[in-house]
């Protein structure tokens, strides 16, 4: 991979440094968060945890690397608070954000000490390529999306148009597909069938957040409407 000029410019600028930054910064707080959330439920003896949070850490940093040398202005704008421009954007991200942590107690408490999920070694590791392969399509998505930001709004500052290449040529919103794997994959890399629940709770808040931006887009988005038209589907090609 050879980089451009202009990349090699925009990463000595000092935005795509405090950016980088705060993306190093969150990534230990997440990581510190979900340690938590997995042992003091389960107890710092449970294996499995230790092997998700080592394989989390690393897929994470990685990720990290890869888009500061592909597209740092993914990680500007993901880095950086915006304040929700809908009031159903300011309630979801919340309740998304509640049910995907507690994915980990659950299944840390599930399989680190009531043992009530007796999941096989071949779904862990199903749960393992879920995990690793959607994290892979979301590093695809956000490599030719520099709009993918956390809240949903137009970003008139930044000039936002349609992206219709790569996984956008496929479905409207790849990222939240990617998120329903990347969701499984957590529950049955940690063995617990009952982390499937808030696993399952957060991929409805996400179908009804594709509704409603998938909506916003073709009101107020230049071209988006034509770009419907053409690629029929939002989430699940020949689905939905």
């Amino acid at each position: 991979m050879t980089d451009r000029p202009d990349l090699d410019d925009l990463r000595r600028s000092p935005a795509a440094r405090r950016a980088l930054a705060r993306c190093i910064y969150g990534l230990i707080a997440y990581v510190s968060l979900i340690a938590i959330s997995l042992f003091v439920p389960a107890g710092l003896s449970w294996t499995r945890g230790w092997i998700f949070l080592a394989i989390y850490f690393l897929s994470a940093s990685a990720a990290t690397y890869y888009l500061w040398r592909v597209n740092p202005d993914i990680l500007i704008a993901r880095s950086t608070f915006r304040r929700p421009s809908k009031w159903w954007d300011a309630v979801l991200g919340p309740l998304l954000l509640v049910s995907m942590v507690a994915i980990f107690p659950v299944a840390a408490y599930d399989n680190g000490r009531a043992h009530w999920s007796q999941v096989p070694l071949a779904a862990s590791v199903l749960g393992y390529v879920f995990f690793l392969l959607a994290n892979a399509g979301g590093l695809w998505v956000m490599r030719v999306n520099k709009f993918a930001e956390l809240s949903v709004r137009i970003q008139t500052e930044r000039h936002q148009q349609v992206i219709d290449v790569g996984p956008y040529a496929i479905v409207r919103h790849p990222l939240y597909t990617t998120m329903f794997f990347v969701l499984t994959g957590i529950a049955l890399a940690l063995g617990s069938y009952w982390a499937l629940i808030p696993a399952g709770l957060c991929i409805a808040l996400l179908i009804a957040r594709t509704a409603l931006e998938d909506r916003l887009l073709r009101r107020k988005l230049a071209g988006y409407e034509s770009y419907a038209a053409r690629v029929r589907y939002r989430l699940v090609p020949g689905v939905w």
